[in-house]
Formats: C-alpha cells, structure tokens, sequence
C-alpha cells in the first residue's frame, strides 16, 4: 500500500490526523545535548550517510553521533515513524534526531523540527514521519526551517538530498548551540501531518488494534496494544484466546493461540501470544516464522482483533 494516501490534515471535527500545537502540555527547559542520532532509508552502500555525518562534524567535532537505524524499507515513511518512536525515549532529553524518509525531498512539504514536550528534537520532513513520536512524546512547539538561513553553504542548487544539505546540517547547528531553537525558522501554529491508523481499544470483550511493525529478523507480529489494554479480557497465562487478523481488503488469518510469557513456553513449530520487550502484545512461531507462515503483513491499514 502507498503510505502516502493515508496522509491527511484535519480540521474541524476530525480528529485522527491532527496534532494541535496550543497543546496544554508544557515543554521540557531542555537544551540541545550535544547528541544527534540519525535515522533514513539510505542503506549502507553508498556514501549518503557518511556524508551527513561530515557535514555534521564539519559544523562541531565535539558532536556524538549514532545512529538508530538506516535499514528502513525505501519511502515507507509509517516503518520509518515506528522505529523513530520504538527508539526516541530511551535518549536524554535534549537529543536531536534526524530522521530522513523523504519520498517527496524537493517538493512543496515544509521541513521541520519539532520539540517535544519530553525535551527531544526531531528534524525531519513533514510527511507523516514524526506521527507516534508526536503522539507518545507530545507536542511542544514545531518550527519550520528557513532554507535561507539554515541550508548548508553551496548547496542551494541541490534538491534531492536534503538529509545531507538541510536536515543534518540544521540538527548540528541546533545540538551544538550554533543555532537556537527558536532562530530556527517560523513557529508553525497550525498542525503537522499524521498517518491515520487503529489505536488499541476494547470493544465488545474484544481488543482491537494495529500491527504496526513486524519483528523483521524472527517473523514475530507486533501489535500496538499495551499490556493494560490487553489485561482488560481477564486472561490467565496459559489461557487460549481468539486472533483475527485482516488488511484493508479482508481478513488474512483467523485462530487460537495459547497466552504465554515466552516462545519457549510451547512446543518447538507452535504459535503463541506475548508481551514482547516494548510491553505491547506479539504473536509468534516458536522456531518458526509467523509472519510468512500465514501471509501476514504490517502498516497503518493491518488490524488485529483479540477475545476469549
């Protein structure tokens, strides 16, 4: 599916897409920590990623620089906002992210940096890619940059990589305090572009949720519901429960799996049920792959249904 025609701005009465930045969560008085973690679909192979990291020691080279991840799937902006908001909490407050899934660089979409209300900055464009961090995090205030200040010198001419040219030049200058937050660029008072999907509710003794992400090295599915949420079908370890599974055409698989604390609780070649390491409900092939076993995917249109 194409992330892109998921991505809506609401206004009025619709409230999926829309994070309202006269939010009454106060701001962290966090400064920049000298940190910047990057995250894109650039892959390893080329120089894309070594080049960002030069423009930004060449900005400061007392900077710590890592990286999260550059193995997001090409232009899947919903893959590249989950493993952002897996990711972003477990940093100090005042670290600056990069993150760079950009199918539409170049065009009209603005660029910005939003300061979350936990004290963490993300760079990045506004496509979607700040959704969950937005939503865990909260909202603080949202800048968008201003090209002419804030672009790296001699690459005013140059369109189609502004990881390298706007993105990591802007998030070394802000987390090596060359550049205020506020000098950034214009607050933005509107909003910033989410990508609609199913939160995890319970309705009619059933839990019902999403699967954002799959455990890409195992196979294992996970799901957007939190232990809480789960716990409220009254379940035993060792109880069975029902799971269907469906895209946003029909339904892709439908069975009974034993709720378990680990895979190894069940026979090798058995599926199960957990909580994985992040807290949120997961299903699994002891030795085995779930997600290619049964044909099933993850993305803001994959939902999941869980009762007795």
């Amino acid at each position: 599916m194409a992330v892109g025609r998921n991505l809506v701005r609401l206004a009025g009465g619709v409230a999926l897409a829309l994070v309202l930045l006269g939010s009454p969560r106060e701001a962290a008085a966090t400064e920049p920590n000298g940190i910047v973690v990057y995250e894109t679909d650039f892959g390893l192979k080329d120089g894309a990623v070594s080049a960002m990291r030069g423009v930004a020691r060449s900005v400061s080279r007392d900077l710590i620089l890592e990286d999260l991840t550059h193995e997001i799937p090409a232009f899947n902006i919903w893959e590249g906002a989950y493993r952002l908001n897996q990711t972003a909490a477990y940093w100090p407050a005042g670290t600056v992210f990069v993150a760079v899934v950009d199918p539409g660089v170049g065009t009209e979409r603005k660029n910005i940096v939003l300061q979350t209300s936990s004290g963490h900055y993300f760079v990045a464009p506004d496509n979607g890619l700040l959704t969950l961090v937005a939503e865990s995090l909260g909202v603080a205030e949202v800048r968008e940059i201003d090209l002419a200040t804030n672009r790296l010198p001699g690459s005013e001419t140059s369109y189609t990589f502004f990881g390298r040219d706007l993105f990591s030049h802007t998030a070394a200058r802000l987390a090596a305090g060359r550049v205020a937050f506020a000098d950034v660029g214009p607050k933005l008072d509107g909003d910033i572009l989410r990508i609609p999907y199913q939160r995890a509710i319970v309705e009619n003794g059933k839990v019902i949720g999403n699967i954002p992400v799959l455990d890409i090295q195992y196979g294992n599915v996970w799901t957007n519901i939190d232990r809480k949420t789960f716990e409220a079908l009254g379940l035993a370890k060792g109880d069975k429960v029902k799971v269907r599974i469906k895209d946003s055409v029909e339904e892709v698989w439908e069975g009974e799996v034993p709720y378990v604390d680990t895979f190894g609780d069940v026979p090798e070649g058995e599926t199960l049920l957990y909580v994985n390491s992040l807290e949120n409900v997961s299903l699994a092939i002891n030795y085995g792959d779930f997600a290619s076993t049964f044909g099933v995917s993850s993305g803001p249109d994959w939902v999941i249904e869980i009762s007795r």
